[in-house]
């Protein structure tokens, strides 16, 4: 049976892990993820103000 000391903790774990840079295919894919979540939350809000337009005088 393991005591409490000897269970390792994820913080410890995440201290000791070494550093590593982001490869340029995950870089890449990063700013293309950005990129098109951009772009569509643009579509979706001309959708919205196209399709959907505000009324006049709306009641609240």
């Amino acid at each position: 049976m393991e005591t409490k000391d000897q269970v390792p903790r994820l913080a410890d774990e995440i201290r000791r892990m070494q550093e590593e840079p982001l490869l340029p295919i995950e870089k890449k894919l990063i700013a293309w993820s950005i990129g098109l979540g951009v772009v569509l939350l643009g579509v979706l809000v001309w959708i919205s103000y196209t399709f959907f337009p505000a009324q006049q005088g709306a009641v609240r």
